[in-house]
């Protein structure tokens, strides 16, 4: 094996439409070593990923520069079926996995053993059965080697979330002559013993001589697993430290550590001051998988932009998607001085509340209709805008025309890249599906927009647009904005504070222009609370 790697990246450069998102990346990992790979969203660990595994979108938009090398020799990767062959297994953080098969046979999939028969006899080998015995008693070792007694046989439909993850991992360690493992954000919709139950399992399989990239937002276990770890921040590798060596605050700092240009935000009619406030969250508890929000207390000023940062899997996307009632909350949240009922949605949306989910593809749009009716639907059922007295007495009509109006204004106003308010939204891009959101969130003229990770798979140009809207809606609009992002450079160009969530709670409220050292002890659950009076 030579220097005794198995794997090494070498000067890893790539590029999409112009813009670089690695720039000559290097790392190598020898068997039985676990390497974390870690930093912020957007900082390519994804991109490096895919490169790794020979995905479609790398060779889709041009390929990349740089060598991949297995036991010291030179290897290409053009497909994920290439990287498998090659020993490179991955579990992916977006489950792959058919809902309506068994356990085994997701496990055993389109590697399925099989046992002759009297037709295949006749007929030849297509015609031979499964041999279901063996499908089990593999899917048994693997699960076994995880410390699980999933049922084999059960539905994967029928699972715990976390349980799937298990069987992704499972399907990937039964394959045969694995040299790599990686695990993409494995922990995020684990519970605490879930997640201990993996990183005990990976240590096992680190012992057999596998060895694994663990990509993670959460410190801590990296702390607990990672024999060494690299730091990625805006598509260059900026550290590499040995666990011995490293130290949780550091490694948030470097991850976060860049030059911030704060936007120069236009002026408004009345600044926010603590002594005018519209929203308090108390003693707020979410059930959110991945995103639990443990106890959490906040105020929030009128007019103010507020960001909430923080590490993935610490809770502060479960913040908004508790208050607005998508995820089971306790706790008390008061509006203007009235208490908002908790776990209904349309409670919350009447309050003056609106919400931009994280999730825009799944709850934020319907991708197969027109972008006007994306606009108009929610003030329409929640607030009844839109509509005209029908012929019976009670019923109500969409009123085509405002509508219409609605949208082409709103076309215009947002910028909205289609060919009219007809088109269907899944034909948008990523940023225009994104300022769709935006504007059926603005159609119902609330006092509070929440808007959750608005930037995350967007192009540059797209994520500056979307971050002048908010700023617009808040200075022209008075609206008091609540943005959560995982990407803290944009939160430090335009919020007016920043709260940091750190294991379901507020660690501490921060200026946008504190040091990237205290932002990475506080993300790292080490800095004392404190607030800035902006």
């Amino acid at each position: 094996m030579g220097n005794g790697y198995v794997l090494e990246l070498e000067n890893i450069t790539k590029s999409y439409f112009g813009t670089t998102v690695l720039k000559g990346v290097n790392l190598a990992v020898k068997p039985g070593e676990i390497h974390a790979l870690v930093g912020e969203n957007g900082a390519g660990k994804s991109t490096l990923m895919n490169i790794l595994f020979g995905m479609g979108v790398i060779f889709e938009t041009g390929g990349f520069e740089g060598q991949i090398k297995l036991d010291g020799q030179g290897v290409e990767i053009t497909s994920p079926r290439k990287a498998m062959e090659l020993g490179i297994g991955m579990v992916h953080q977006e489950f792959m996995l058919l809902p309506g098969f068994s356990v085994a046979e997701n496990v055993k999939l389109n590697r399925e053993p099989t046992r002759d028969n009297v037709i295949a006899r006749v007929f030849g080998p297509k015609l031979r059965t499964l041999d279901e015995p063996i499908m089990r008693r593999d899917t048994r070792s693997a699960m076994d080697k995880l410390g699980l007694s999933i049922d084999e046989l059960a539905l994967v439909a029928t699972l715990p979330v976390g349980y799937m993850q298990f069987v992704e991992i499972a399907r990937e360690i039964d394959k045969q002559h694995v040299k790599v493992l990686v695990f993409d954000e494995p922990t995020a919709v684990l519970t605490e013993s879930e997640a201990a139950t993996l990183l005990s399992a990976m240590k096992q399989l680190a012992a057999e001589g596998i060895a694994i990239l663990f990509i993670t937002h959460r410190l801590s276990e990296v702390m607990e697993v990672a024999d060494n770890i690299t730091i990625l921040r805006d598509g260059e590798v900026v550290s590499r430290l040995e666990r011995k060596d490293a130290k949780v605050e550091r490694i948030a700092e470097l991850m976060v550590g860049r030059k911030i240009e704060r936007a120069a935000l236009p002026p408004r009619k009345r600044e926010p001051s603590d002594g005018d406030v519209i929203l308090q969250i108390r003693n707020l508890r979410v059930d959110m998988p991945g995103e639990r929000v443990r106890g959490l207390d906040l105020t929030v000023r009128r007019g103010e932009i507020l960001g909430i940062g923080g590490l993935a899997g610490h809770g502060k996307v479960g913040i908004a998607n508790g208050v607005l009632g998508l995820y089971p909350a306790e706790g008390e949240v008061f509006k203007n001085g009235q208490r908002i009922t908790l776990n209904d949605p349309k409670r919350a949306l009447l309050s003056g509340m609106a919400f931009v989910s994280e999730d825009r593809r799944g709850v934020g749009l319907l991708l197969d209709e027109s972008v006007e009716m994306n606009l108009v639907l929610t003030a329409m059922q929640v607030q009844n805008k839109f509509l005209r007295p029908g012929a019976i007495p009670g019923l109500r009509l969409e009123d085509r025309a405002s509508i219409r109006q609605h949208a082409l204004d709103f076309i215009k106003r947002l910028d909205i890249r289609c060919t009219g308010p007809t088109q269907m939204v899944r034909r948008l891009s990523g940023g225009n599906q994104q300022k769709v959101c935006l504007g059926r969130a603005f159609t119902m003229e609330p006092e509070i927009m929440w808007v959750s990770e608005p930037t995350r798979g967007i192009d540059v140009g797209a994520k500056q647009l979307v971050l002048d809207l908010l700023v617009k809606f808040n200075t022209e609009h008075n609206m008091t904005i609540i943005m959560t992002s995982s990407e803290l450079a944009e939160l430090r160009k335009v919020c007016d504070r920043i709260a940091i969530v750190y294991e379901g709670r507020i660690a501490g409220i921060l200026s946008p222009d504190a040091s990237d050292t205290e932002f990475g002890l506080m993300m790292a659950g080490m800095g004392a609370a404190r607030k800035e009076v902006v």
